[in-house]
């Protein structure tokens, strides 16, 4: 079940860069190779400035092989913080270009260094021929990539807050369902005590807990009431809910036309 959901998420994010990418067949095919389907979790937490340091440090010490790795992560990050931080989108954009640039400069590096090389020639290839693209088609790649994180992020907000109501609910019902079962057990406790009084107490006891059986079936009523209220707000939620994701995907439209 889990394998198919997973599935069905990555078909869902697959169709969605496909819209965002029109028809522009090469920016999608570089983008869904590039991007993350959970970029909070696939990506360090860790700030830009202090990749980037830990990246020209790598290059100091010539260690290239360390510097290619850390210069895809460092780009990675540049790219979702540009996403989340849109009104320094400029600046972002200014900041992966010169990652990309420094990045094919150490593969060519690499690349000459022959036998010595730790990367085969075809991976280098690739990897000038990936970052060249990047380089290039900068601006595309921030904002395509913007709006399909910042779209999946805030889907996944939407589900972590489905399923935080579902919990509460969750342990709503449990409560009540031990608070009726406290309830039966006290009838049962009282309907034994009550067989072995006088026939005066018996009926005085029998009086209360007539009395006492009223207000139970009144507080289960009003659970009852709170449940269908609490189901009628949860459609209500989810109605909100998909009419904010069909206003976004209409502004993506719009923002990818522009």
């Amino acid at each position: 079940m889990w394998k198919k959901k997973e599935k069905r998420k990555e078909e869902k994010e697959e169709n969605l860069l496909k819209e965002l990418c029109g028809d522009d067949t090469k920016l999608y095919d570089f983008l869904s190779s590039s991007l993350y389907l959970n970029p909070i979790t696939a990506i360090p937490k860790t700030d830009l400035e202090s990749l980037i340091e830990e990246v020209e440090k790598s290059i100091n010490d010539e260690n290239y092989k360390e510097a290619m790795q850390k210069y895809q992560t460092t780009v990675d990050k540049a790219i979702l913080e540009a996403a989340q931080n849109p009104r320094e989108r400029d600046r972002y954009i200014s900041v992966i270009k010169d990652l990309s640039l420094k990045t094919i400069k150490v593969a060519k590096k690499i690349k000459n260094m022959g036998e010595k090389a730790v990367f085969t020639p075809f991976y280098l290839e690739g990897r000038i021929n990936h970052y060249e693209f990047m380089s290039e088609r900068v601006e595309d790649v921030v904002k395509i990539s913007s709006l399909f994180y910042n779209e999946i992020l805030e889907e996944s907000g939407e589900i972590d807050r489905r399923e935080e109501r579902s919990i509460k609910r969750g342990e709503s019902m449990r409560l009540e369902e031990r608070a009726d079962r406290e309830e039966r057990d006290r009838r049962e406790l009282r309907g034994k005590e009550i067989k072995t009084m006088g026939i005066e107490n018996r009926r005085e006891a029998e009086k209360k807990d007539k009395e006492e059986e009223k207000k139970e079936k009144e507080r289960t009523e009003e659970r009852r009431k709170q449940e269908i209220d609490a189901e009628k707000k949860e459609k209500i939620s989810e109605k909100e809910e998909n009419e904010r994701r069909k206003t976004r995907r209409e502004e993506m439209r719009d923002t990818r036309k522009t």
